[in-house]
């Protein structure tokens, strides 16, 4: 498995992932073309040259899996929130973890964060077992703070700071 910068050409797998009905019950976002996958893909190169986002595709031979990235940026604060997605075929095989692993291991070791942070819907109980099995802490819930389409959620928030044992 290996974390890699999104292409063009992935577009197929994006639209695929935000067809699935797991992934469109915990984002807003809608994928109906391959045109608006490829303007999602064209964005994270924009939040990269901006310094405000990263994404990448969690790929095994040639195959994408799910995304994985950082939202929210902060580079004076040094911080940043995770965020991930899987396709179905990827699911309950450890690969969420391993990519939080890598990336936090990136974040904090090669690039200085001080600070990540993960949030998720309440109800998402397999993105609560991926934040609790990384080491990272919940700190808390903020009520009613993310829309999905049936409402609004209650959001977990947990944190990793690079002094933790986990990073």
């Amino acid at each position: 498995m290996v974390l890699r910068p999104w292409r063009e050409s992935d577009a197929s797998a994006v639209r695929k992932a935000f067809d699935c009905p797991e992934i469109q019950r915990w984002h807003q976002r809608r994928m109906d073309s391959a045109e608006e996958a490829r303007d999602w893909i064209a964005n994270w190169e924009t939040a990269w040259g901006q310094e405000t986002g990263a994404s990448w595709a969690i790929v095994r031979a040639d195959r994408v899996l799910g995304q994985i990235g950082l939202r929210r940026i902060t580079l004076p604060q040094a911080s940043a929130e995770l965020s991930y997605w899987l396709l179905p075929e990827a699911r309950g095989a450890g690969v969420a973890g391993r990519a939080v692993r890598a990336l936090t291991r990136w974040a904090f070791t090669d690039r200085g964060f001080h600070r990540l942070t993960l949030r998720h819907s309440t109800g998402n109980l397999a993105s609560c077992r991926v934040a609790a099995k990384t080491g990272f802490v919940l700190e808390g819930t903020s009520r009613g703070s993310h829309l999905h389409a049936d409402g609004w959620h209650d959001v977990h928030l947990h944190s990793l700071l690079c002094t933790d044992d986990e990073a």
